[in-house]
């Protein structure tokens, strides 16, 4: 199988195109530069040179193209759009890369006791409407003849495959408490999210490609944990004695960003693999969050 995928020097987009390489299957990749021209193809990837906003470069190279993974910016309507267009009526999968923080509530460190199967109804918070209303155009297509599906990752954790190995969230928390010589949460630390291990994600899109029927969507976790508690981890592996000190709502807006304080660190996603477990037959392996803390 020839497959498409954007983000192909990044954490997850990298991830699956090693496996995709693996298994035998030939993999164009979109890169912005030559210098990850270069890394990708070093990969096996054959590079293709543009951006998201490249819209005849993108509808090209899905047409030439057996299936497509989309894992890129989540946010980027204009490229879903030119992608779709050109696979309508062909059959073929593509598979959009979301998040779980879709369900994200801005809760700034406090619990809650909701929990979000795939198909549990939800109202995105502002910060996130747009991100849901691309995943609903993604689903949309399965009317317009694309095997069209939606992943969303929760928080993930492990060594990538690809050209970019290192996750996000938990190195940004393993990076701030060394810059405070203490671990930090936002508020309390009481906000719970999912995570899921990279490689089990991977397994996730390589069935997703295989098996999943036009318009599904699936969220894609193995367990959670209170930031609090990944925190005491964190803190415990660097030698700070579990220690751990809360961040104001300015703090986290100001160590993070607006929308990553308010959506990542500070909110809840807690949601389940329901129907990948059911409908794809994914069983993850790898172990739990807080167990592959060693740092």
């Amino acid at each position: 199988m020839n497959v498409f995928l954007t983000g192909a020097s990044g954490y997850i987009g990298g991830s699956v195109a090693a496996a995709l390489r693996s298994a035998g299957h030939a993999v164009r990749g979109l890169v912005r530069s030559p210098k990850k021209a270069e890394q990708v193809r070093a990969l096996g990837i054959e590079p293709v040179l543009g951006t998201l906003d490249d819209g005849r470069l993108l509808a090209d190279a899905v047409l030439a193209s057996d299936a497509v993974v989309h894992a890129a910016d989540a946010d980027h309507r204009a490229a879903v759009d030119a992608m779709l267009a050109a696979l309508a009526g062909s059959g073929k999968p593509f598979i959009h890369t979301s998040g779980s923080s879709i369900v994200g509530d801005q809760a700034w460190g406090e619990a809650t006791e909701k929990i979000y199967e795939d198909e549990t109804p939800f109202v995105p918070g502002p910060g996130r409407a747009a991100r849901v209303a691309v995943n609903q155009r993604v689903l949309a297509a399965a009317g317009d003849g694309v095997r069209a599906v939606v992943i969303s990752p929760s928080l993930i954790y492990g060594s990538g495959r690809g050209a970019h190995r290192e996750s996000i969230q938990v190195p940004r928390l393993t990076a701030l408490a060394k810059k405070y010589g203490v671990a930090r949460h936002v508020g309390r630390g009481e906000n719970c999210w999912a995570n899921v291990h990279i490689d089990d994600l991977v397994d996730l899109y390589l069935r997703a490609l295989d098996q999943a029927p036009a318009g599904a969507s699936y969220y894609a976790e193995n367990g959670e944990c209170a930031m609090r508690v990944l925190a005491e981890a964190i803190s415990r592996a660097l030698g700070y004695g579990g220690r751990t000190q809360g961040m104001s709502k300015d703090e986290a807006i100001a160590e993070f960003g607006a929308g990553p304080a308010a959506y990542t660190y500070g909110s809840n996603s807690r949601v389940r693999a329901t129907r990948a477990r059911r409908e794809l037959g994914w069983a993850p392996r790898h172990d739990a969050l807080l167990e592959s803390i060693a740092l």
